[in-house]
């Protein structure tokens, strides 16, 4: 977990206390309760992050959907691109995605532009969406036969279409495979975000999803890097998460994010009432984990466009 901030002096303390753990909580609390005391800085560049695992289960929608959010809340003004036929995503951020809605089908065919199919979620009017309808399960089979087939979602999403909306981040939520939307995803992407569940079988398939990404750079977008990972599904009372926590922080260095998101029934619930935990309820510890996630992405980045 992250380290505690400095302690906030107390009014007419003449001496520092002790920092507790109670205090550390209830300080971040108030950074969920109240995000607009704590902005966060713009990064130089608009970063486009790609939310990738084949593997299923692992939290990559819960993760997109909620750091998506954390970051909306915090100030900047943040795309979800929903690139998943399921449309958690979307209905994660409770944006429309019935048949018939624009979206990213109608996107990557080049007949609706992400202008027309971003939805505002009433999450935060900082949180746009890109909704995926169930027309979209049937775009790899449409999309072999056309031009540029791997580059559709980078054509769609232009800087003069994302300078337009106006966003800070966008974070594409991929299937769980590494078929031909996962390969758009990553060729309009500048960064590769990888959630990895605490659990057995922790980093399987994970050496496939690498070397995807490394032929995508070779071949087709040579910016593209494995920016960040973050551990997901946490339970503390397993020495197994211990273990696979620390074989993915020894293998990947300064990569992992120190934050990590424990298992929680409120994350888990948030979706089904058409919101992420942060609205779902603010001060879960889950909430408080993707708050301090989100922060920890957007100053990472800021200091590394100060270098």
């Amino acid at each position: 977990m992250n380290p505690p901030s400095p302690r906030p002096e107390a009014p007419g303390a003449g001496h520092e206390l002790a920092w507790t753990p109670i205090e550390e909580e209830a300080h971040r609390a108030a950074r969920v309760l109240h995000p607009e005391k704590h902005q966060l800085p713009r990064p130089a560049r608009r970063r486009i992050m790609t939310v990738a695992n084949q593997k299923g289960g692992v939290g990559k929608t819960t993760t997109a959907v909620n750091l998506a959010a954390g970051l909306a809340l915090s100030g900047l003004k943040t795309l979800v691109i929903d690139l998943d036929p399921q449309g958690n995503a979307s209905t994660a951020l409770n944006v429309d995605h019935r048949s018939g809605t624009p979206s990213v089908y109608e996107t990557l065919l080049g007949e609706v532009s992400v202008v027309e199919a971003a939805a505002m979620s009433e999450q935060s009017p900082n949180l746009l969406c890109v909704p995926a309808t169930i027309d979209l399960a049937g775009a790899e089979i449409e999309l072999v036969s056309m031009g540029s087939r791997e580059a559709r979602l980078k054509e769609a999403l232009s800087e003069e279409a994302l300078a337009e909306l106006d966003v800070d981040y966008v974070f594409i939520d991929c299937p769980p495979s590494l078929g031909l939307l996962t390969v758009n995803a990553m060729v309009a992407a500048h960064e590769v975000l990888i959630p990895i569940q605490c659990e057995y079988y922790a980093l399987e398939g994970l050496g496939q999803l690498l070397s995807n990404i490394d032929l995508v750079q070779q071949h087709l977008n040579r910016e593209l890097t494995v920016s960040t990972i973050l551990l997901t599904m946490y339970d503390g009372r397993t020495k197994l998460a211990d273990q696979v926590t620390q074989e993915v922080r020894n293998h990947f260095g300064e990569v992992v994010l120190k934050t990590i998101i424990p298992r929680s029934v409120k994350v888990s619930e948030a979706p089904g009432y058409g919101q992420t935990v942060l609205a779902y309820d603010p001060g879960s510890r889950g909430a408080m984990c993707y708050l301090d996630a989100a922060r920890e992405l957007a100053e990472r980045g800021a200091r590394k466009d100060g270098q």
